[in-house]
């Protein structure tokens, strides 16, 4: 899935444009403007794969924003991984075979852990379990809702479902640009053999640093990137 370590810049859509949660709570958003723009700023800059989440389709079940994401997956000849409001098997195998590289199942993994080996059947290695964490356990539905499950234990169930990967996103820190926690992310990447993919907190390239030094794969950058902390062939080149 990531043959080297890779930097990947985030586009969460709500309502139509880009933004950036702080701890994944609604109404704390920055606004970054229109998701083509800044899709097509990451690919000039050397984005490897794009990160794309319907944020309204987190949070609501539906995918609000998918004209808008599809616009971008067929623009940009980059690999896509795709999450918020994928909840079925037909609406992971319709992205998958409509040109998404990797789908970002959530709410719909937790509920229903088998549709990640039915997925899988189809496209190998094409999900990314999002397991994301908020004091130490796995939350769901836009980050609204405990689940009981600790990160390390889901993603071995996962893993053994078929599961190309965890996407491992710390709401603790997310959007805050306060810096990372790497135990959480450590803990994690021992638990599992499939590559994890860390989010949330990251401020500045030594935070990348650190996660790619916990056993991360790649780390997804949303705010730090956005608000111009660093830029993207700054964090590629000091890699």
């Amino acid at each position: 899935m990531f043959p080297e370590f890779e930097v990947i810049p985030a586009v969460d859509v709500q309502d139509g444009q880009v933004v950036q949660l702080v701890g994944g709570e609604r109404g704390t958003e920055t606004t970054y403007g229109d998701p083509m723009e800044a899709a097509i700023e990451w690919v000039e800059a050397g984005a490897e794969t794009l990160h794309l989440v319907d944020l309204d389709g987190a949070f609501e079940g539906e995918r609000e924003n998918a004209t808008a994401i599809e616009a971008v997956v067929e623009a940009c000849d980059l690999p896509v991984q795709l999450g918020g409001g994928i909840r079925t098997v037909e609406d992971a195998t319709d992205l998958l075979d409509g040109g998404v590289d990797r789908v970002i199942l959530g709410t719909a993994a937790v509920e229903n852990p088998d549709i990640v080996a039915a997925i899988s059947d189809h496209h190998p290695g094409s999900v990314l379990v999002s397991l994301d964490a908020k004091d130490g356990e796995v939350v769901v539905s836009g980050w609204t809702e405990g689940t009981g499950l600790a990160p390390a234990e889901a993603a071995q169930r996962y893993e053994e479902l078929g599961a190309g990967g965890i996407l491992f996103t710390n709401v603790d820190v997310e959007g805050q640009l306060d810096g990372v926690q790497t135990e959480p992310v450590a803990d994690l990447t021992d638990s599992v053999d499939i590559p994890v993919v860390a989010s949330g907190g990251v401020a500045a390239i030594e935070d990348i640093r650190s996660l790619r030094a916990a056993g991360a794969d790649a780390v997804v950058v949303g705010s730090a990137l956005y608000e111009g902390q660093f830029t993207l062939t700054e964090a590629r080149e000091a890699l």
